[in-house]
């Protein structure tokens, strides 16, 4: 392998120019239409490289298309903090990547600025020295890992060729491109003339642009909850609660005049209504691969046009308290990192994503240089505006990119972070109960992890007229669980022999729960083994024998059947559902708890929240009641029970003329009744009422959900 013999070179150029030098060899015989391949794989992503190494190992011939100039897409474009969930649920050549990853750094060469003693990995992708797998990695170092993939197996790379869409006019709408007859993809044409005929056909893209021109039905957006029977999916006003602005941030360019206009990324269609369906997207961002290492360091530049209105919502929500560091750190080897989106204002370019998915090459091209003109203006004002705390702006001065990953002068990558774009409506659609286990699939081809995970979609003004994200849900507690066949595969009247491993079948909420590199790499395996199954039966891949799918899947080391501890989701029950008076911690008054958790249930409505064990005393939240019947009511408290919870949880009931009664509760032992406990039973006159829970001298975690005050008979 070339990682053991040149020591020292720098790999990922080397290999980018070798396989330019390969791929510029080879074109002439792309150029004639005649060859037919039994697999031709557009797009290069990690996904597509698993594709085709699969091909290969079962003999079949491939060809991968990259419409970059670089292998690899998010994987080698910054995203080495890997996104997994559990990793046990990862097999196959999926898993012989993060293995070649750890071989690649028990290379002392490729320890370039930093000894290996020094680094320690962290969050999920932490890994132990008996694990032979290594999650954490810069770009570079799964480009060479690629490359040898590719290298090894022989496999023809066709760098900057995109498939024609002139002739695209909207969804659904085949493209001259696309060749189909009998309901079967024939050959796809480039913007360059040149044709590949394959007998299968593979779209590894994150964009999907084949399977659009292809005719497959395909949906951009949040479906409403009401369409497959979801809770999380669609508007999710209420379920936002994750970064998100400091309270009172003026969302006006001059603040408190609303004749002024709204500041840039705040749409002023929003939010929508809760749970209904929309056109729009989660947001993109760049995977910012960053460095502290003089050496190797190129410091943040004001880019040419920066306007400091684009951070105004950013320097307002420093001003209304916020104090952390509005981005991640996650470590890499050689003293660098992977950089993500953190709090409330960050590196997500909110709601500037929406026409992504359906744009021109050129849209698209613009809209990847503003996010990245943005995220550049962004980590240049944290490292130097005066608007920012000092101590951030000390802290955020030290980085900069990197002067050895990326072929731009400036450290930048191309690969712009596509979360989520078309999404194909295939033979099944995975959905939200598939992955909190109410629904089991039925032919598995791998398995997925995650929390269901949207980021931000939308910034919107509230009634009270302050600025908030919206879109952000993050909600897991459940066990890894099966991906059908059926939702890589397009239905069987559209098409029989496409396979989709990343634009995949599935609701934006699952998707959001699926959509992550280590998964999309075993979907692809997955389907190169369909696909060569279906070319040696000659049937169509809606046809083939899932059985024997199943057993060379088995056969290959993926992991179809979840077979550790289960986990069910925690229950939510809706306050609305409740008798008496009700209120959720939501729309009490707060100081402090801002802790937030969906993990143990039964909770009220979206989750709960709690106190972080910390600032005792400090810390408190009101529940405000009307009573227009006076009589008896029970007190009743919401917390979910843990061994680390306090068991003297203190609550203040005032009523009446200012009198009060104090009562504990101890919140080691389980609820009396579902998600409440009653902590006393007292008369109560018609008027107002308040009911407080603060955590002063308390010795544990206090959790806060919702108050009910349940009349006694």
């Amino acid at each position: 392998m070339f990682h053991s013999s040149w020591t020292g070179i720098r790999r990922s150029r080397f290999h980018f120019a070798l396989a330019a030098l390969i791929s510029y060899c080879i074109q002439p015989a792309f150029a004639e239409d005649s060859q037919v391949y039994d697999v031709v794989v557009y797009g290069g992503t990690a996904a597509g490289v698993a594709t085709a190494v699969q091909v290969r190992r079962m003999g079949g011939t491939v060809v991968i298309i990259e419409p970059s100039n670089r292998l690899g897409g998010l994987t080698t474009g910054g995203l080495g903090q890997t996104d997994i969930g559990n990793k046990a649920a990862i097999g196959g050549i999926s898993r012989e990547f993060y293995q070649r990853i750890k071989q690649y750094y028990q290379d002392e060469g490729n320890w370039k600025f930093q000894s290996p003693d020094k680094y320690r990995s962290g969050g999920q992708s932490k890994a132990s020295n008996q694990e032979e797998t290594m999650w954490t990695f810069e770009p570079s170092a799964a480009l060479d890992v690629l490359n040898d993939f590719v290298q090894e197996n022989k496999i023809p790379v066709v760098y900057e060729e995109r498939i024609d869409r002139q002739r695209q006019q909207g969804k659904g709408k085949v493209g001259s491109s696309v060749t189909l007859k009998n309901g079967r993809i024939h050959s796809i044409r480039m913007e360059s003339g040149k044709t590949f005929h394959g007998k299968m056909f593979i779209d590894a893209t994150y964009e999907g642009d084949l399977l659009a021109l292809a005719g497959v039905d395909y949906t951009v957006g949040r479906e409403a909850n009401s369409l497959y029977g979801e809770s999380y999916n669609g508007v999710q006003v209420k379920h936002s609660r994750h970064h998100q602005f400091q309270k009172g941030v003026d969302p006006y360019v001059k603040k408190g005049d609303s004749n002024s206009g709204l500041l840039p990324g705040i749409d002023p269609a929003g939010p929508g209504q809760e749970d209904s369906g929309d056109h729009r997207v989660q947001a993109y961002c760049f995977r910012m691969c960053l460095t502290t290492h003089g050496p190797n360091r190129i410091p943040f530049q004001k880019p040419e046009g920066y306007d400091p209105v684009l951070y105004e919502l950013m320097f307002r929500n420093f001003e209304a308290g916020e104090s952390r560091k509005p981005l991640t750190l996650s470590p890499m080897p050689n003293y660098k990192t992977d950089s993500n989106n953190n709090y409330g204002f960050s590196t997500d370019f909110i709601g500037q994503n929406y026409d992504y998915p359906e744009a021109s090459y050129a849209e698209r091209a613009a809209t990847i240089d503003r996010h990245r003109t943005y995220q550049q203006g962004l980590m240049w004002s944290l490292a130097n505006h005066p608007r920012v705390p000092e101590k951030i702006r000390s802290e955020l001065s030290r980085w900069g990119t990197c002067k050895d990953e990326f072929d731009r002068k400036d450290g930048w990558q191309q690969q712009l972070y596509i979360r989520e774009a078309r999404r194909m409506i295939g033979d099944m659609v995975m959905t939200q109960h598939h992955c909190q286990g109410r629904d089991v699939v039925s032919r598995p081809v791998g398995l997925a992890a995650y929390t269901m995970d949207s980021h931000n979609v939308q910034r919107y003004v509230t009634e009270e007229g302050f600025v908030r994200n919206e879109g952000d849900v993050q909600i897991g507690g459940f066990s890894p669980y099966a991906i059908d066949y059926g939702s890589i595969i397009p239905k069987q009247e559209e098409c029989e022999n496409l396979l989709v491993p990343v634009c995949l079948s599935a609701s934006h909420i699952a998707f959001g729960s699926i959509r992550m590199e280590p998964v999309f790499m075993v979907l692809g395996q997955s389907s190169a083994t369909a696909a060569m199954q279906a070319i040696e039966a000659d049937v169509a891949l809606h046809d083939i024998d899932y059985e024997k799918l199943k057993a060379k899947l088995n056969e290959d080391q993926q992991v179809l059947e979840w077979t550790g501890p289960k986990r069910s989701p925690a229950n939510s029950v809706a306050s609305k559902s409740l008798k008496g008076l009700v209120v959720d911690e939501e729309q009490a008054e707060r100081v402090g708890f801002d802790g937030i958790s969906q993990q143990i249930g039964p909770h009220i409505d979206v989750g709960y929240r709690h106190d972080g064990n910390v600032d005792k005393g400090g810390q408190s939240v009101k529940y405000r009641f009307k009573i227009k019947e006076a009589g008896t009511y029970a007190v009743r408290i919401a917390y979910t029970a843990n061994p680390n919870r306090a068991t003297n949880v203190p609550v203040t009931i005032r009523f009446g003329d200012n009198k009060v009664t104090e009562a504990t509760v101890n919140q080691k032992k389980r609820p009396e009744d579902g998600a409440f406990t009653t902590a006393l039973e007292m008369n109560f006159p018609i008027g107002d009422t308040e009911v407080e829970i603060n955590n002063k001298e308390t010795n544990g975690y206090v959790v806060i959900d919702a108050v009910q005050l349940l009349p006694v008979k």
